[in-house]
């Protein structure tokens, strides 16, 4: 449950957002929803997968750890990573849809019941004299890759489908003779496959702006190695 309001500069004049990381505020996980807006950053610190949602449609994830509830990018310090997803970003701010004469607009929401909510501690959202203050600007910013992000991942599957790019991937990482880890149900881009396209097929998945991000899929798969590292340190200092 939520307590998701219509964030507006007389209510909420003195809320505050704790924007560090960690366990309490949801960061504990193993795996993120990110978006096709994002992958450039993503892709420079994350492996990218696809996995089905629960009606079956692809949706893309960053892979932050092996184990439930790992997120090896988070230690002691927050989050360790040049890039931190969205989603994780957002806090306790969505965007919900305002009627009034005028017709119907994308408005901010907060939900009052989010443990990044404070009245003392935190990232003011509104400056003394009035006005959003430079985090409210921020948060606008995390929202709209959000939210742009799910109109285009859509279009960019069904276009990844038409070209048949998408292929299933075993994920199997072996840390020692003793211990491995096989991640079932995730699908990547296939580099045979993309190298393979004609030049007509380069050209549609360009002219409709995803032959980028499925480029940058395939490079974002060499980050795995550097999760194997994260985790075999963790191992050994544990």
């Amino acid at each position: 449950m939520t307590n998701a309001v219509l964030l507006n500069d007389i209510d909420h004049r003195d809320l505050r957002v704790v924007t560090r990381h960690g366990p309490e505020f949801g960061d504990n996980v193993n795996q993120v929803l990110i978006f096709p807006t994002e992958f450039e950053d993503i892709q420079r610190e994350y492996a990218i997968f696809f996995t089905p949602g629960d009606d079956g449609v692809y949706q893309s994830v960053a892979l932050l750890g092996f184990d439930r509830d790992e997120n090896l990018y988070l230690d002691d310090s927050g989050w360790d990573a040049r890039y931190i997803p969205a989603v994780q970003r957002r806090g306790p701010f969505s965007i919900g849809v305002s009627h009034d004469d005028s017709g119907s607009a994308p408005m901010i929401h907060v939900d009052l019941d989010h443990p990044r909510i404070s009245r003392d501690a935190g990232h003011p959202l509104f400056l003394p004299e009035g006005g959003n203050a430079p985090y409210l600007d921020h948060v606008a910013d995390v929202l709209d890759t959000i939210y742009s992000g799910i109109d285009l991942a859509a279009p960019m599957f069904a276009a990844f489908e038409a070209a048949g790019l998408i292929e299933p991937v075993a994920v199997e990482i072996e840390l020692s003779e003793t211990e491995s880890y096989s991640l079932p149900d995730y699908s990547t881009i296939s580099a045979e496959r993309l190298d393979a396209l004609d030049g007509a097929a380069l050209a549609a998945l360009h002219a409709q702006g995803f032959l980028y991000p499925a480029f940058l899929v395939v490079a974002s798969l060499g980050n795995v190695n550097g999760l194997i590292e994260r985790k075999n340190a963790r191992l050994a200092a544990a």
